[in-house]
């Protein structure tokens, strides 16, 4: 059975101040999602999954249904602020969904092969789904993952901070923790991090999530278990977030899984602000020039 690719496209794309989903990036107005879906394609992915929101639903089938029609199967769950377990409320006032592991969660019932997960507006690059696929060909355990690593300095944004979580690994690159840093910036050749009062530097070099990751069907079970335990440590907070890195982190902690690191040669760029679409439109043409994608990828 070919594996599935879930996509997280319910973002607000607050700092961007748009949706960057359906942004047309590449030079026949391809999407950056136009681009994970042929890479997915091309690597072996059967089924492709969309986490979304309702508001927007018609607007992005109407997109990429046509597009996606015969060439691999589709399927859209929608992430909403009210989908959380019974027992649980909001608190008046919240607006945001609960993070990206809640939006994980919203296909548990649509996934029942091994599976990447990515980001809606995040470029992955070709060889990164083929090493995702070959890592879900060798593996022989449901509780063994695996996470694409690229290198922190080379997912960095010239126009403002970024999220990353850094990554610790052993001697046999596998991962031993995640550490969620939501404010990263450059400043000249050096990084940090900044935190309230803190700011710490970071090694430019040390793998971080980028929310490529590879997970089977039974993580859905732990991970609504780290929901309910995320609600009621942190439910009533008006903008927190349940990650799912942190939930596979806390995995690997407690030792009921392992998470393998898979360092790639491929090219990762994104579009966190306005001002990191020019870079990333000349970084497509320039992939379309080279030959690694046709002319238009659908036609």
């Amino acid at each position: 059975m070919k594996p599935t690719l879930l996509i997280l496209a319910a973002g607000m794309g607050s700092r961007y101040g748009g949706l960057k989903q359906m942004d047309e990036l590449g030079p026949s107005g391809e999407s950056i999602i136009d681009y994970s879906v042929f890479d997915a394609i091309r690597a072996g992915f059967g089924k492709v999954v969309f986490v979304i929101r309702e508001d927007f639903a018609d607007a992005f089938k109407e997109r990429f249904e046509p597009r996606l029609k015969g060439k691999i199967e589709t399927e859209y769950v929608f992430q909403s602020l009210d989908k959380i377990p019974a027992g649980f409320s909001i608190p008046e006032g919240r607006e945001k969904p609960w993070g990206t592991g809640h939006a994980m969660l919203m296909a548990k019932d649509v996934i029942n092969t091994p599976f990447a997960i990515i980001n809606a507006d995040d470029f992955y690059g070709q060889k990164a789904y083929q090493q995702a696929v070959d890592f879900i060909a060798s593996s022989t355990r449901d509780n063994e993952y695996a996470m694409i690593g690229y290198a922190l300095k080379n997912t960095l944004s010239d126009y403002g901070t970024v999220s990353r979580g850094i990554c610790g690994s052993d001697a046999e690159n596998n991962l031993t923790e995640v550490t969620e840093r939501t404010k990263i910036g450059k400043e000249g050749d050096k990084v940090f991090f900044y935190e309230e009062d803190q700011k710490g530097e970071l090694n430019p070099e040390a793998p971080v999530s980028m929310n490529f990751w590879i997970f089977k069907p039974e993580f859905f079970g732990h991970l609504e278990e780290g929901f309910k335990q995320f609600l009621k440590e942190k439910g009533h907070e008006m903008k927190s977030e349940f990650y799912f890195n942190i939930q596979a982190d806390n995995m690997v902690k407690a030792e009921v899984a392992s998470v393998k690191i898979i360092s790639t040669p491929s090219k990762w760029f994104g579009v966190t602000y306005q001002e990191d679409k020019p870079l990333v439109k000349k970084s497509l043409q320039d992939l379309h020039s080279n030959g690694d994608y046709p002319n238009n990828l659908w036609s």
